[in-house]
Formats: structure tokens, C-alpha cells, sequence
């Protein structure tokens, strides 16, 4: 009657001491059972607080005017004065402009090289070739930027250079080009440079979703007459539908952030290319050393942090909208 009543009143029914009893032999018997994930998580959890939650009290850097003589806290509080220089500096906005167009460009180049490399990895019958072709297609992936910076540049060396030497002479061009001065030709190297180390990691990540397709769909495609392009396009590109948000997703958070090293190592530090190869990394990279503004780079970071997370939220909203399963939160 009691429970009845309680029901009701839209509230819980009290619950019995033997019922309480029971649901703590439960919950202890649970506890015991994972016990040892539970010890397993406890070094992942402090790595996540120590790098990840500790540093965010940090964040009051962003709106202070450092002063090093009196510390982090007693420094003077400037508000949103270190944000304003990056919106009335010119430089930084045409950064900000780079990242961006230079992420949205390496998004859609990025993760088409990288399905079609899946697929025709897929098409490769010979077990040792696709294993062989796994491993080449990663390993430009797995090289320092430094390393990559010397092959660029062993390329695109004025005097002795392949380019100059050896592909415009077979091209019909006999004057060489000063690739370090001219800012015109960055965007389509740093764009090729950036393809070459990390389609490998992202194809075998297409790769590995391609290979786990229901077989049996492919050979009823096959009854009903679809082609190789067919199969492609009705069968392989709607199973990798969820990959290719998830990866997008990921990919657009950090559309305010750039490949430090691309943009820095790659160009060779050369001020003349500026402007197509300064991004927001860069300029506050530069501005710390040559400013020593500890304020404006903590409030770049900040605004790019801010900016990440709406853009990840709104991305997934709208993936959301068209299809609810299809969205990560």
C-alpha cells in the first residue's frame, strides 16, 4: 500500500533492509570483479589530470601582462587586452586566415587521397604487396619533420636542386627558380609535402574499415550487375560513412591549429614567404621570441582552443540533424 502510494506521488518506494542489503552485496561483488581495470585506469587518470586539467589553471595567463618579478598571480590583469592585439594586427589575421584555409584544403584533399589509396589497397590480391604497400605508405608518416625539411629542400635547392636541375629542364624552363623567395609556389608544396606524410596513416585507418565490410554485400552487388564503380559507390563509400564524419570531426577541431613543423621547418624559416606560410602556430612562435609576450601566445592558444571546441560542437550538431547515428555525441 505504502509503495502503491508512493508510486503515485511519483516517488521511490522505500526500499526493505534485506532489498538494501542485497544491493551492496551486488555493488561489492561488481567493485571486486573489475577491481583490476580499475587499478589499470589509475596511471591514465593522473596523466589526464597532471597534462590535461592541472595546466588549465593556466589559462589566467591569457588576460595578465606577465610580469616575472612578481609571478603569475600578482601580475596585472590587462582583460581582453592580449585578444584585441590579435584581432588589430594584420599579421595575425592573415595567420589566422592560412590556418584556416590551409586545415579545410588538407581536410577534403587529405581524406580523399586517403579512401582511394584504402580502396585500391582493397584491390591488391597479392598478401606480401598490400603488406609491402602498407609499410612504404607509412613510413613518410613516422619521419621527423626535420628529416622531411632536408628532402624538400634537396628538392627545391636553388643552385643543385632536383627541380632546377633535373624536372624544369625536361619541362622547357631554363631559368631556375628561387623556390625560398617566392611565396606564390608554398600553398601547392606545403599541400604536397603534407599529402606525402599523412595519407599513409589515415589510409590504413580507411583501410582497416574496408576490410571488416560485410564480403556479402559486395557479391550481391555483383548478382544484380553493379560494376567495380558501382560497388564503390553503393556499397564501400556508405560503410565508411561513419569513419570519414568521425575523422572530419576530430579534424575540424583542430582547424585553428597548424603542423608547427610544416609551416616552420619545411620553408626553412625564410621571411619571404610569410605570407602564405605563416599560420598561428608560427606567428606566436615567432612573436614569443621576438616579443617575449607570454600574455598574447597564452591568449592565441586560449583562441584557439575556444574556437576548436564551437566548431566541433556546431560541426556535430548539423551531423546530427541530417543523421542522428552518425554523430559522436
Amino acid at each position: 500500500m505504502i509503495q502503491r502510494q508512493a508510486a503515485k506521488a511519483g516517488k521511490r518506494p522505500a526500499l526493505s533492509d534485506a532489498e538494501k542489503n542485497y544491493i551492496r552485496r551486488k555493488r561489492r561483488k561488481k567493485f571486486k570483479q573489475f577491481f583490476p581495470l580499475y587499478l589499470m585506469l589509475i596511471p591514465g587518470l593522473i596523466y589526464l589530470i597532471v597534462n590535461n586539467y592541472l595546466p588549465m589553471g593556466g589559462l589566467v595567463i591569457a588576460f595578465k601582462k606577465i610580469d616575472y618579478s612578481l609571478g603569475i598571480f600578482a601580475s596585472p590583469w590587462v582583460g581582453l587586452q592580449n585578444f584585441k592585439f590579435l584581432f588589430s594586427n594584420q599579421d595575425a589575421l592573415k595567420a589566422l586566415r592560412n590556418t584556416i584555409l590551409y586545415n579545410l584544403l588538407f581536410i577534403v584533399t587529405g581524406n580523399v587521397l586517403a579512401i582511394v589509396v584504402a580502396i585500391a589497397l582493397d584491390a591488391v590480391h597479392s598478401r606480401f604487396l598490400k603488406k609491402f604497400s602498407q609499410v612504404v605508405i607509412l613510413i613518410p608518416y613516422l619521419l621527423s619533420t626535420v628529416i622531411v625539411s632536408y628532402i624538400v629542400y634537396a628538392f627545391l635547392n636553388p643552385t643543385n636542386g632536383f627541380m632546377n636541375n633535373t624536372i624544369l629542364p625536361m619541362l622547357g624552363y631554363e631559368n631556375p627558380i628561387k623556390w625560398y623567395n617566392e611565396a606564390k609556389y608554398w600553398p601547392v608544396i606545403l599541400t604536397i609535402v603534407y599529402l606525402w606524410m599523412n595519407f599513409g596513416y589515415s589510409s590504413i585507418l580507411y583501410y582497416s574499415n574496408i576490410i571488416s565490410i560485410d564480403k556479402s554485400l559486395y557479391e550481391a552487388a555483383v548478382m544484380d550487375g553493379a560494376s567495380t564503380w558501382k560497388q564503390i559507390v553503393y556499397v564501400t563509400l556508405p560503410e565508411l560513412k561513419f569513419t570519414v564524419i568521425t575523422l572530419v570531426l576530430l579534424a575540424v577541431g583542430r582547424i585553428c591549429f597548424s603542423d608547427f613543423g610544416l609551416f616552420y621547418q619545411i620553408p626553412q624559416h625564410s621571411g619571404m614567404l610569410y605570407a602564405t606560410t605563416q599560420t598561428v602556430d608560427t606567428f606566436v612562435y615567432r612573436a614569443l621570441l621576438e616579443l617575449n609576450d607570454v600574455g598574447r601566445s597564452s591568449a592565441a592558444g586560449f583562441l584557439q582552443s575556444l574556437l576548436g571546441f564551437i566548431l566541433v560542437f556546431t560541426a556535430n550538431k548539423l551531423v546530427s540533424a541530417v543523421d542522428r547515428d552518425s554523430a559522436l555525441f
